[in-house]
């Protein structure tokens, strides 16, 4: 058995309902916080409401944040001297909040600890307590130590990344996901079921990470199908229990080749990043099918695929084109719809080559596969 560590936020609360302890828990950090919602401040008007008596800062993450996202952000947050951050949203806002939580008592720039394109230097501070509350089912960034930074001028999204970035207390509540809009309930569900099967396909899949993945891999498309037909409760359980599930899991085991790619995708074009993995899930399935035979991989992909198909209603060799087809016609867009064309493929395929998660993948991929890949995902 291979030997493995777990990096885990200290405290989870999962279930309906968890979500009306999170005040009483967040001002035992302190009296002076900021509170980062997504578009809709609406959203966040409960929490704020029962955090009455604290002095808050209300931070607006309005899309996947980017540098100047950050920057801006970070100036209003060092000048309101908190003593902790609370992210209620999507994994947007929960990676601004992070970021947030691990900068603001840095002394230098953000440039200073992004991988890749800065100097990935670890932090000199302790992060200021991070509290995430997650609103939809899909990145599992609640439980991760890391927070994704998008640099468009760069044409890439990279990690701000330390151990100590882990929230201090994370509240998964599906009541929080409950009436999501359909479009956005499809692909972060995409994502979820993505998390689940690159940390179960990895080469530093552990049995750790393993118990946590293949009882998620046969929940999450069962739920995305009963919530296409229309709100479900149960269903939004199972998906935030995925979501959780996979967010552990990636940060112990890493990810593959979809998440490879739409860094890469996702830092050129600004698409959402659970639409893009989405759209990459089924061509990457099928590309790693190929790839594995005759690899001590090849059972875990037939896992993968026999616990898929069901709810396919197709044989297991026939779920990468099955599921890409169904994810389609439930109203997931192409790639092609994030302005990318055949042109751009080669060099996509080329930059992900160098992403920390492509490093993951159960066995190499050659640029002529991933060009393939991002072809049928057009």
């Amino acid at each position: 058995m291979r030997p493995y560590a777990i990096e885990a936020p200290p405290r989870i609360l999962f279930g309906r309902g968890t979500a009306a302890q999170a005040p009483a828990l967040i001002r035992a950090f302190g009296p002076r916080g900021i509170v980062v919602h997504g578009r809709d401040p609406g959203r966040a008007a409960g929490l704020t409401a029962a955090l009455s008596g604290c002095d808050l800062l209300s931070v607006a993450a309005v899309r996947e944040p980017v540098l100047d996202d950050l920057t801006g952000a970070l100036r209003a947050a060092r000048a309101h001297r908190p003593d902790w951050v609370a992210a209620l949203g999507g994994g947007a806002a929960l990676d601004l909040g992070k970021a947030l939580a691990a900068l603001i008592p840095a002394p230098g720039d953000p440039l200073d600890h992004l991988e890749g394109v800065g100097r990935g230097l670890p932090l000199t501070a302790p992060p200021l307590p991070f509290i995430a509350l997650p609103t939809t089912a899909g990145t599992g960034a609640e439980v991760t130590k890391n927070a994704v930074i998008g640099l468009p001028d760069h044409g890439r999204k990279v990690s701000l990344r330390d151990p100590a970035m882990l929230a201090r207390l994370a509240v998964v509540d599906p009541a929080l996901t409950d009436g999501c809009p359909w479009p956005v309930t499809l692909a972060s569900g995409l994502d979820a079921l993505v998390q689940v099967v690159e940390p179960y396909l990895s080469c530093r899949a552990t049995s750790y990470t393993d118990a946590l993945t293949l009882p998620a891999l046969p929940l999450a498309l069962p739920a995305l199908i009963r919530l296409r037909r229309g709100e479900d409760r149960q269903a939004r359980d199972a998906m935030a229990h995925v979501s959780l599930t996979g967010g552990l899991a990636l940060a112990n085991a890493g990810l593959g080749a979809v998440h490879g790619l739409a860094g890469v995708i996702g830092g050129r074009s600004g698409a959402a990043h659970g639409a893009i993995c989405g759209a990459l899930l089924g061509p990457v399935l099928r590309a790693n099918h190929a790839a594995v035979q005759g690899t001590a991989f090849a059972p875990r992909m037939r896992q993968v695929l026999e616990a898929l198909a069901p709810p396919l209603s197709c044989p297991p060799d026939g779920v990468p084109e099955a599921l890409a087809h169904w994810a389609r016609q439930a109203g997931l867009p192409g790639l092609g719809a994030a302005g990318l064309t055949a042109a751009d493929l080669p060099g996509i395929a080329a930059d992900s080559l160098q992403a920390s998660s492509m490093k993951a993948n159960p066995v190499p991929l050659p640029p002529a596969a991933l060009i393939a890949v991002l072809s049928a995902a057009l």
